[in-house]
């Protein structure tokens, strides 16, 4: 069976008040490296001014700028310069986001086993946990009145 290094990742911008991210934002992903649900790649803070000028802090060269538990990233630099100014234009004038890359652990084993079997991969697509919720909530509810 191939042993892929790393499995598909995922690029999550999240935004925040101020210039970092608040210790529970922080704790909340490093309780996910805790477990091992995740991998850290890469982590970038991302601020815009009000006028619309871009500030990127990556962490591997300011590691005091934030505490994540003793974990860095594995494959810093994963996100390019394109990818950043991309999600970059998605931060709001005067507001920060980090733009943290991880690969789902399960995605890993899942990617070797299918390509040991023969199998690929065609398409996959990401429902947002609100819709996913939204669209169960009304379900529920329409079964509710049968």
């Amino acid at each position: 069976m191939p042993e892929f290094r790393y499995g598909p990742v995922e690029f999550y911008l999240v935004g925040f008040e101020g210039e970092r991210p608040d210790r529970a934002t922080l704790d909340a992903l490093v309780a996910l490296l805790e477990k091992g649900a995740v991998r850290l790649l890469d982590f970038v803070l991302i601020s815009r001014s009000e006028s619309g000028e871009t500030s990127i802090v990556e962490v591997e060269d300011d590691p005091d700028t934030l505490e994540l538990g003793g974990y860095a990233p594995d494959a810093s630099g994963l996100a390019g310069d394109a990818d950043i100014a991309e999600f970059a234009e998605l931060v709001p004038l005067g507001g920060s986001a980090a733009l943290v890359v991880l690969e789902l652990a399960f995605q890993r084993e899942l990617a070797s086993h299918l390509a040991a079997a023969g199998g690929v991969v065609l398409a996959t697509e990401r429902v947002p946990a609100p819709v996913v919720n939204a669209v169960l909530d009304t379900l529920e509810h329409e079964n509710e009145g049968e």
